[in-house]
């Protein structure tokens, strides 16, 4: 077996990449658990002089990791640029940060002294996804590593030339040899990786039947997961809403990494006093989405990851309007040898389609018309899902209430859902549980133990 890294723009192969045997995999993990015991035992300042380095590399070659990844799954050249400087951030961020956040806290008790102190787990397997190739890594990686654990990565199999770039950042900062290695497997090995006594937990970022997959075979072996999975947040739309600034940021939030995001908006929900005006608005900027080279920097709308991703999306969107939805734009694949799919809108959305049921990763905004604030509210919350969402109304107080209603784990009033290293991220119901980012994220790898003494 083989990995295929291959242009989505062009369908061209750029390059194979063997899979890993049993013996590669062996090296790895015992590189990792023979890092463990030393990396564990720097202190915070050492450890976070690492992790500027890191950023430090991220930050030269920003250039070259962008292109890596727009060749590799289509994102747009300035999202990729933009995305290697979040991933600098992070690094940053928990090296400013992580001493504190895992300070010892003194508890006054019947002890003479007692407190909770925070040690790592040991080895932690991340399996990430294509859609932010760089940025969801980091975003695992380093609180993970901060907190004194050592890490291993199984990428997505359509990015494996950026899974590899990946080791190459540590290893050109200097982190020491094994304290975080790529391991280059499919998806038929990850259960015996899962297995293995030096791996001590598990993080996944992915599709919904993954992280099945993934916490089972961790459970099975009473092993911590952390799972963020698929997303179809809700974006409410108040008969106060400051429409030009909805609109702005519900393109943006819809469009963003060509709709490929487990955090993108993806049901617009107006009420009805501005359902018409909203679409109508929404419309016009939509259609002047025309989709083009990620390369250039005036493109709008980059090409879907693979061809199979975006006719599994077109299949969703033919059977949600066969079941009555109505096509207001796009709805169609881009001809050409790219793996296009037009900036599209589906209203008229009910429950029991695909568009309303399920999460659509592409292009396609689905609207869902609602009576009024409360019905609003019914409808975002009427989802399996549970990753984010926002509220739009120009009264702050009451777009907070509506924001604690909403069953999710992130919920913004009037501004663009998103991940931020100060913040922490993850989700309720079938978008996982657990947490990333922010002191929340780097505690979620470590052992909370109690000292009492006397």
């Amino acid at each position: 077996m083989a990995f295929k890294s291959v242009n989505p723009l062009t369908g061209d192969l750029i390059r194979r990449y063997d899979t890993w045997n049993e013996a590669q995999i062996e090296t790895a993990l015992s590189q990792a658990a023979a890092a463990a015991p030393a990396w564990r035992a720097l202190d915070m300042e050492t450890r976070a002089a690492h992790l500027r380095r890191v950023a430090e590399v991220l930050r030269a070659r920003r250039d070259e990791y962008a292109a890596l990844m727009t060749g590799e799954m289509g994102k747009l050249i300035r999202e990729a640029r933009a995305e290697i400087d979040k991933c600098a951030w992070v690094c940053d961020y928990y090296a400013e940060q992580a001493a504190d956040f895992l300070a010892d806290e003194l508890i006054e008790t019947d002890a003479s002294r007692s407190l909770v102190v925070y040690q790592p787990l040991g080895t932690v397997l991340a399996v990430m996804p294509w859609n932010f190739p760089f940025w969801q890594v980091f975003r695992f990686a380093a609180p993970a590593l901060m907190a004194g654990n050592t890490g291993l990565l199984k990428h997505a199999s359509n990015v494996p030339g950026c899974a590899l770039a990946l080791e190459g950042v540590f290893r050109e900062a200097g982190i020491p040899e094994g304290v975080f290695r790529t391991l280059m497997i499919g998806a038929d090995q990850v259960g015996a990786v899962i297995e293995d006594p030096r791996v001590h937990a598990v993080t996944l970022t992915g599709s919904e039947p993954a992280g099945r997959s993934v916490a089972a075979a961790a459970g099975a072996q009473i092993k911590k997961t952390v799972l963020e999975l698929g997303g179809s947040d809700p974006f409410i739309i108040l008969e106060d809403a400051d429409l030009d600034l909805a609109v702005e940021v519900a393109v943006t939030s819809r469009f963003l990494n060509g709709g490929q995001s487990c955090i993108a908006a993806k049901r617009f929900i107006p009420v009805e006093a501005i359902a018409e005006e909203f679409l109508s608005r929404f419309r016009a900027e939509v259609e002047n989405m025309t989709c083009g080279d990620p390369m250039d920097e005036a493109t709008r709308l980059p090409p879907l990851a693979r061809h199979d991703l975006r006719d599994q999306l077109h299949k969703q969107v033919v059977e949600s309007i066969r079941q009555g939805a109505v096509a207001v734009t796009g709805c169609m694949p881009q001809p050409g040898p790219g793996a296009f799919y037009q900036a599209s809108i589906l209203d008229q959305v009910r429950p029991g389609m695909p568009a309303y049921e399920e999460e659509l990763f592409g292009p396609v905004a689905i609207v869902i018309r609602a009576r009024d604030e409360t019905d609003a509210v019914r409808i975002a919350n009427d989802s399996v899902f549970g990753l984010g969402g926002s509220v739009w109304t120009r009264d702050s107080a009451r777009g907070e209430r509506i924001a604690r209603q909403l069953e999710c784990g992130c919920a913004f009033v009037n501004g663009l859902v998103k991940s931020d290293p100060r913040l922490p991220f993850g989700g309720i119901k079938h978008s996982g549980y657990g947490r990333e980012l922010a002191r929340h994220g780097i505690r979620e790898f470590v052992n909370a133990k109690t000292l009492w003494i006397r």
